[in-house]
């Protein structure tokens, strides 16, 4: 979902700004310089009891006093992803100034104080909610983690960066199945990334760490399709297991792992092949880019996949298109 300051009249855009987030968020307080002209858009994706958003916004200060939390108080963490102007963050005696790239946590149940600077351009953050209910970390020590700039270089940090930067485009086209599974890997990388912080990785139930593992290999999948040689064996290596429990870990999934990396590869290239902005490139560079290294091998597999070719598909008037292609080898039924 879309929403713009475009919607409403100049000087009410600022208003109309505070009661989204009240809404989408939790109540604030806001203040600004450009409140008479002031310019706003977000887009919220859905992924089943959480959301992830990307704000782009005139610069603004934000405050969450005590008398907000009583008034209302969703319980939840929230983790943003800083791509814009610095942002200053003030929460349990906690201050960071965050720059592009950084990565921090606040908490909806204690009052806090944030400064978007003005550098002549727009602020603009990616947002996950984190219900604090679905976060099986200690609180006490989770608490602790506010208002301080999270390290994203390495490790879970940089998977977690790379996956929110790249969820809006991924999870446009897909339905609530896919939706559930990105929902599922977004709290598992955030979890495993906290817990890192905590040193409370061990803590984790044995469940949530398979899940955890789960997640972290299919952003992998998703960060390396392009790669020809990615499969069950490249997979493994990188997550330092074996490929039987590689295949053990799919057990419950509805694919094995080779049709889950078809099954993406396909859903990009078809993807690519209908969106009008890539009418330039030929149908051989986007089965290339998505890690399809023959021509006519990629044709006959999107055909058996479609019921089309890569060019019907290409040249067919423009519908809605599905985002998950006919089952095929791989693919579990529910009663497997």
């Amino acid at each position: 979902m879309h929403l713009s300051t475009d919607s409403v009249s100049g000087p009410e855009g600022f208003g109309w700004w505070g009661d989204m987030v009240s809404r989408a968020v939790m109540p604030v307080s806001l203040a600004s310089a450009h409140a008479d002209h002031f310019e706003g858009e977000v887009a919220l994706l859905e992924l089943v009891d959480t959301e992830f958003s990307a704000f782009s916004f005139s610069p603004m200060s934000a405050r969450r006093t005590p008398d907000h939390i009583r008034s209302s108080d969703p319980e939840n963490y929230y983790l943003f992803l800083v791509h814009g102007s610095p942002i200053g963050l003030e929460q349990r005696r906690n201050n960071a100034l965050l720059r592009a790239g950084d990565v921090a946590l606040f908490d909806t149940s204690q009052p806090l104080a944030c400064e978007f600077q003005d550098q002549g351009r727009h602020s603009r953050v990616s947002v996950l909610r984190l219900p604090r209910a679905a976060v099986p970390l200690p609180s006490d020590k989770t608490d602790h983690l506010v208002a301080t700039p999270l390290p994203t270089r390495t490790g879970s940090g940089a998977l977690l960066t790379s996956y929110l930067a790249g969820l809006r485009e991924n999870a446009e086209h897909c339905g609530p199945t896919e939706l559930r599974r990105l929902r599922t890997m977004a709290l598992e990388l955030a979890v495993t990334f906290l817990a890192a912080r905590l040193d409370s990785a061990p803590t984790l139930p044995i469940e949530s760490r398979r899940r955890v593992l789960l997640a972290r290999i299919h952003a992998f999948i998703d960060h390396n399709l392009h790669e020809p040689d990615l499969g069950p064996a490249t997979i493994a290596a990188h997550h330092h297991i074996s490929v039987r429990l590689l295949h053990a870990l799919f057990e419950e999934e509805p694919e094995t792992v080779s049709a889950t990396i078809r099954h993406r590869r396909l859903e990009r290239s078809r993807t690519d092949l209908v969106d009008p902005r890539l009418r330039h490139r030929t149908i051989g560079e986007i089965a290339d880019r998505w890690g399809f290294r023959h021509p006519a091998a990629f044709s006959r597999t999107f055909r058996e996949a479609y019921g089309i070719s890569p060019t019907e598909a290409r040249t067919a008037p423009h519908a809605e298109q599905p985002c998950t292609p006919r089952r095929g080898p791989g693919h579990r039924s529910p009663a497997q």
